[in-house]
């Protein structure tokens, strides 16, 4: 793959909220996220979450599910990954975990293995998501899945940032939403120049 001289050139990112809820405020972190991106940066929002079946290794023996074709398809076209994510009893939703699981298949070459991440979520309390944000990470450990360190974004009490349209309209918020995909945006151009070294050698 060629590096880009421009660091925003034609990159696309896979955005997945990890909530079913029509008025998700996960889901209005990443519509902001669509809004902030720098030019040449699509986000691509993966909207069919509900329609993954629980894992199983007996329908996967049949062969992948068709929404999770489409999600792995999804994934392996993107250059990296924006995932928002609620709290749920101290960590990630069962649908998040399930689709991360079903991606994380095969585990030798999965489409999450080697992908560039970024971790956002909000909540109507006052931790920001911090430990679901932290048991994703713990889950990306194992699928080789490179998430940025910096900046963390937490949004706490969400429900005071977010309109009744679904949008946020907390500036502070917005500008720490655009300072994580600038961070994005060099860690995914950083794995590339890494690769296309190595492959080079």
């Amino acid at each position: 793959m060629p590096i880009a001289t421009d660091p925003t050139q034609s990159l696309k990112i896979f955005g997945l909220a990890g909530s079913l809820r029509q008025g998700s405020f996960n889901r209005a972190l990443l519509r902001a996220a669509v809004e902030v991106a720098p030019k040449g940066v699509e986000i691509r929002i993966f909207e069919r979450l509900g329609e993954i079946p629980p894992f199983n290794a007996d329908v996967e023996a049949k062969g992948d599910p068709e929404p999770v074709v489409a999600m792995k398809s999804a994934i392996r076209e993107a250059d990296a990954l924006l995932i928002a994510t609620p709290e749920y009893n101290y960590g990630i939703p069962g649908v998040l975990k399930n689709a991360i699981d079903w991606a994380s298949r095969p585990p030798d070459g999965s489409v999450l293995q080697g992908k560039p991440a970024a971790v956002i979520g909000a909540t109507p309390g006052m931790t920001g998501t911090a430990r679901a944000q932290l048991a994703l990470r713990q889950a990306f450990l194992f699928t080789e899945t490179y998430a940025v360190l910096q900046p963390e974004v937490l949004v706490a009490r969400a429900h005071e940032k977010i309109d009744g349209q679904g949008r946020l309209k907390d500036e502070a918020t917005r500008n720490f939403i655009r300072e994580l995909l600038q961070s994005l945006i060099a860690w995914t151009l950083q794995l590339r120049q890494g690769t296309a070294r190595r492959e080079a050698a």
